[in-house]
């Protein structure tokens, strides 16, 4: 066995291993949520009412528009500050990479304590929503989207391309916008896709703040219907996980779309 081949079983050998770490957990939870406890009898009750229960419609919705307004969110405040950081003060990059790692190094607790007279001024002019916890989930996710996008900015010569585009009479807005954005695309759908993990899987600050967002409504269904507790939370992984599908598709069909 020549040694391309031997690596090439190892390499599957260890895809499968990584398949079955992952996929066992998820089987399992399809197991639960379709086994009648005592009996053993196998029903779908769980799933088919996940969509007839208003307060889990209402959790749903909830969590998927914080999802969307976060990303908004990340990549309104993140993006263009990066982009004008690494083409206009360079010096201030340390800075912008200490405030965006801040949020690793505070529990969300303190956050939830040291926001909380913030708040009271953010629900007398917007009111007592749910979508209030955008504000906080944005800092939430700084960390990671910062990463992501600081990955894709390294790996171009932005400072070239600013000034190439500026040399042909483009505004700073266009710079930014229409030559380094699309550049850093991958970067941005990175950055996106695990502000949308967060926000799906995030618990303690929602439910600090009495809001009830999808993982808060998963652990309530926990203490009294088991079984549907443990289908809405594979059905969140697996709309993740769709997600995650559905944006290597949109980077894929964007690159083609570049290469013609």
């Amino acid at each position: 066995m020549t040694g391309s081949t031997t690596w090439r079983v190892l390499r599957w050998v260890l895809l499968l291993a990584f398949g079955l770490f992952f996929l066992l957990p998820l089987a399992a939870l399809l197991d639960f949520s379709t086994k009648v406890p005592g009996t053993g009898e196998r029903t779908g009750e769980a799933w088919r009412t996940l969509l007839d229960d208003p307060t889990l419609t209402e959790a749903i919705t909830t969590s998927v528009l914080l999802a969307l307004l976060t990303v908004v969110g990340m990549v309104v405040l993140l993006v263009p500050t990066m982009i004008w950081v690494r083409l206009r003060v360079p010096r201030a990059s340390r800075l912008v990479e200490f405030l965006c790692l801040l949020p690793l190094t505070i529990p969300a607790l303190v956050i939830v304590v040291g926001i909380k007279n913030v708040y009271a001024w953010v629900h007398y002019f917007m009111g007592d929503s749910a979508l209030t916890l955008t504000f906080v989930y944005v800092v939430l996710v700084l960390p990671y989207a910062y990463r992501s996008l600081d990955a894709a900015l390294s790996s171009i010569d932005a400072v070239t391309l600013a000034e190439a585009a500026r040399s042909l009479g483009a505004s700073w807005l266009t710079v930014i916008v229409r030559v380094i954005t699309p550049n850093i695309w991958t970067g941005v759908l990175g950055a996106a896709f695990i502000s949308v993990a967060l926000v799906l899987g995030e618990y303690t600050v929602a439910s600090l703040q009495n809001y009830e967002t999808l993982p808060v409504v998963i652990v309530l269904l926990g203490k009294s219907d088991a079984p549907q507790s443990m289908a809405l939370s594979l059905a969140s992984i697996l709309f993740a996980a769709v997600l995650l599908v559905l944006l290597s598709f949109l980077d894929r069909r964007r690159r083609t779309s570049g290469g013609k």
